[in-house]
């Protein structure tokens, strides 16, 4: 029999949370981001349940010509535009609308021989200071641009650096909109946290949005709101079962370090799942666990093929028991991704693109 580990990605979460993004902002289009092979979730398992997007966005070639392979004729959008020249050869046969953040890149397209313009996303660093021209360069890129033959329309594009906490966006939007003020093109600002938190503002005026991690079920503010707060739903169920269940007495230790002593007689079980599947190694004792859809906890370090749980509060529990290490337990109960993380030290985002190949995945509409 193959190990008891599987992961599920649920269809019907995709398209619920997809919707949640745009009835949070009901007069813009929609990229669904689906890079970093869909957050983890892989393109081609999403691809049904996001493709009542508008649009998806995503990093690099690869994750584009799979995305036409599945059939998807509509926009695809590279967030990072052209690595190189040769880059846009395959954005002209795939039809790619592309980032352009810097001057090498609008080199790149003046060299470009090519028989349709291309639609090209300009970005401006109104903060985030990572990609994009500085608000006092913005006009001159767009004037370069805008005089090659070689491009179309060109959007206007930036991103927040705090839309998931107090500092807010207001000071970032209003160094985009004294750039681009009186500039024609369509406008894209918002990623999910700005999308749930911000979309409602009356100065953000936002022609697409680019929901990532929420269409994936996981809060872009967590631990100030949490998924349930936004109305969104796990993409990802990830479930093991108990392989072995050992008593312990006061004294005892479990596992590496004998980092967790018993202070009295209890249960522990022994679950299919470790750091190799993608379940992080330092999550501590105490992070929370779903056991046969109750909630429960980690006791001990996490190994390769391996964590345990207490199971005192379980006394049916055993042997076979499903333990739902993040997302929907065949119960109905809710283990948020973001609380694992949060044990983790880490975000929700990480987990996702952690998942092992070894793992199994199964979707389910």
């Amino acid at each position: 029999m193959p190990r008891p580990l599987h992961a599920i990605i649920h269809i019907a979460a995709l398209r619920h949370n997809l919707s949640q993004a745009r009835q949070a902002a009901p007069d813009a289009q929609v990229w669904a981001v689906v890079k970093a092979n869909a957050y983890g979730h892989g393109i081609e398992r999403v691809f049904e349940g996001l493709r009542g997007a508008d649009g998806f966005a995503l990093l690099d070639l690869a994750e584009a010509e799979r995305v036409r392979a599945l059939g998807w004729r509509g926009p695809i959008l590279l967030l990072e535009g052209a690595f190189e020249a040769r880059d846009l050869e395959l954005c002209s046969r795939l039809h790619l609308w592309h980032t352009v953040h810097c001057d090498e890149q609008i080199d790149m397209l003046a060299l470009h021989k090519t028989h349709e313009p291309h639609r090209v996303f300009l970005k401006m660093n109104s903060g985030m200071n990572r990609l994009g021209f500085a608000p006092q360069r913005f006009r001159s890129a767009w004037t370069r641009l805008n005089a090659l033959p070689q491009v179309d329309e060109i959007s206007l594009m930036t991103h927040f650096s705090d839309a998931d906490g107090p500092k807010g966006i207001a000071a970032q939007m209003v160094r985009f909109e004294e750039a681009t003020r009186d500039l024609p093109g369509e406008r894209s600002v918002s990623n999910s946290a700005a999308t749930l938190r911000h979309a409602q503002d009356p100065n953000v005026k936002a022609d697409w949005i680019r929901p990532g991690i929420a269409v994936y079920g996981s809060s872009p503010d967590f631990p100030e709101h949490s998924a349930a707060h936004w109305g969104l739903l796990p993409a990802m169920s990830l479930n093991a079962r108990i392989i072995a269940v050992q008593p312990l007495q006061p004294g005892d230790s479990v596992g590496y370090g004998s980092s967790f002593v018993a202070d009295q007689a209890m249960r522990i079980g022994v679950v299919a799942c470790g750091y190799a599947d993608g379940y992080p190694r330092i999550c501590p004792t105490g992070t929370p666990v779903l056991v046969d859809g109750e909630r429960g906890r980690t006791v001990g370090r996490v190994s390769m093929d391996m964590l345990t749980v207490d199971l005192s509060p379980f006394p049916d529990a055993g042997v076979g028991s499903t333990v739902t290490l993040w997302g929907q337990s065949n119960q109905g109960g809710v283990l948020s991704i973001d609380e694992v993380a949060q044990a983790a030290g880490t975000v929700g985002y990480e987990l996702m693109c952690a998942l092992a190949q070894r793992v199994p995945v199964v979707v389910q509409d």
